[in-house]
């Protein structure tokens, strides 16, 4: 196995695309976590100033305990993980396509053991991502938030530690889905497609039914769901008093509307990807490599 492993990570380190979308990941975690800093600081501005005193003093809220930037966080690093998932997506269906998978099948003791250390390989690739994100994150918001609305050391290290968990599982997904679709043409489109677009019609259409529970089953909803109820959670623990009926309105904006807690999103996303996955895996066990 061991040997195996090592052969699937130098399949995957001599070819640029590692490396040819971990840029565009960094990037794109470091742009978001400068603009939502950004947008968080200035709301900060405004909520905390002298014509807005009145209004909070009447509402029982101290704008000062508002780790308004743990949203800015969770929302860069969902933006960001797409990056890791189509990486997952494009390097199987790449590898099928090109029958390069052929040598493994043939060298390897069997298909399983051969699975198995892909499948193990791909969930260091998403951690590896998930780390850069988390570092590019980090640096975006510390850059652009004031100190005051930072979270802890114990909530940073509780959002890292779902950021990397959110990034191993959006690789599994990608890896799942590029394997049953075999097209990296097909696998990016469908991927993109349906993460960016019509799932979030289809939340719109939940929340206007009044069935935001129902978002939390969905793929990108529990995968949503694990940053988004650390980060909210993380908010409303240190916030005060908070109406009620503003607590939906702030899981919304740290997206996890309709999203259960993070342990539970994130099993409910595990079991999309495992079911893609190993949907894949018995597609692969049955693939005529010649």
């Amino acid at each position: 196995m061991g040997n195996l492993i090592k052969s699937e990570f130098r399949k995957t380190t001599t070819t640029g695309l590692w490396w040819g979308l971990m840029i565009p990941t960094v990037l794109l975690a470091l742009g978001w976590a400068l603009g939502t800093g950004a947008i968080g600081k200035s709301i900060m501005d405004v909520v905390s100033s002298s014509e807005a005193e009145e209004l909070t003093r009447l509402l029982g809220v101290d704008p000062s305990q508002w780790q308004v930037s743990v949203f800015g966080i969770a929302r860069s690093i969902n933006v960001a993980t797409i990056f890791p998932m189509i990486f997952g997506g494009l390097a199987i269906s790449n590898e099928i396509h090109r029958k390069t998978i052929t040598t493994t099948f043939l060298t390897a003791p069997n298909r399983v053991a051969a699975m198995t250390a892909k499948m193990l390989v791909y969930i260091a690739w998403g951690a590896i991502y998930g780390v850069a994100i988390v570092a590019a994150v980090s640096i975006g918001i510390a850059l652009t938030s004031d100190a005051g609305a930072l979270p802890s050391a114990g909530g940073w290290l509780a959002l890292a530690g779902v950021g990397i968990l959110s990034s191993i599982l959006m690789t599994m997904f990608g890896v799942g889905v590029g394997a049953l679709m075999t097209s990296t043409v097909a696998t990016t489109v469908v991927l993109i497609l349906y993460m960016l677009i019509i799932e979030n019609g289809i939340q719109l259409v939940l929340a206007a039914q009044e069935l935001p529970d129902v978002i939390g089953f969905l793929p990108n909803g529990a995968v949503n769901g694990l940053t988004g109820s650390v980060a909210s959670s993380l908010f409303l623990a240190n916030a005060g008093v908070v109406p009620d009926e503003l607590v939906e309105v702030l899981r919304a904006v740290a997206g996890a509307l309709g999203a259960f807690d993070w342990w539970l999103s994130g099993l409910i996303f595990l079991v999309w990807s495992g079911l893609f996955f190993l949907a894949s895996w018995a597609a692969t066990q049955r693939k005529d490599i010649t």
